[in-house]
């Protein structure tokens, strides 16, 4: 039963990174009358969701319990504004990310995104390694650098196909953009992660924190 829903939830997992990528793309790009919408506007959606979307997994942690959970959110948010602070950092960095990738979409082919943004699983065990000391084994530093490899074959293959329907100022906008996504996930991912470490709380409270 467990492996049936790990599997379920890989499933789950990659169908919506997919469909998220072809959908904004497809939003960035569809040419209709009137001006298009504000990418802040669409983190700013996002985010009030998730942030709804938590709230409600902390209300069933709670046994559906009003005012248990606005006694722990008020614990955890109000009572401790240093806790709370130190979610600054990546809430502000995951902010500039989701707006960066936007700004690549609307350069870049959903394909050539979804490969060149698989770099972030690059810089996030760079960051691993430099802020939680992790060790990695000769075959996972391979592996790393046969998907750079990989992510930089696509990208040269792709600016020659694709030089005559995009501008070289388009491609290197979109190319930088993605590759600033890259550098920001890795680092907040893992700043999030070493704060989830020290404290005892819920992920959901802590992406409560995050969201504000």
């Amino acid at each position: 039963m467990f492996l049936l829903l790990k599997y379920m939830s890989l499933g789950v997992l990659v169908l919506q990174t997919t469909s998220l990528v072809l959908t904004m793309r497809y939003s960035r790009t569809l040419k209709e009358d009137g001006p298009r919408y504000l990418a802040s506007s669409a983190v700013v959606s996002a985010e009030m969701l998730k942030i709804f979307a938590c709230t409600l997994l902390v209300f069933m942690e709670n046994n559906l319990n009003v005012r248990a959970v606005n006694q722990l959110l008020r614990e955890e948010i109000v009572n401790k504004p240093v806790e709370t602070m130190k979610l600054a950092i990546p809430a502000g960095i995951y902010t500039l990310q989701n707006n960066l990738l936007y700004v690549a979409l609307s350069n870049l082919d959903a394909a050539t995104y979804q490969v060149t943004y698989q770099l972030k699983i690059l810089t996030t065990a760079l960051f691993s390694v430099s802020m939680l000391g992790r060790r990695l084994g000769f075959y996972q530093w391979l592996s790393l650098l046969l998907l750079m490899a990989g992510v930089t074959l696509v990208v040269v293959m792709w600016c020659d196909s694709e030089q005559k329907i995009l501008s070289a100022g388009s491609q290197f906008v979109g190319l930088m953009a993605v590759l600033m996504a890259c550098v920001s996930s890795g680092f907040a991912g893992v700043y999030f992660e070493k704060i989830l470490k020290e404290t005892k709380q819920s992920v959901w409270v802590r992406n409560i924190q995050l969201g504000e």
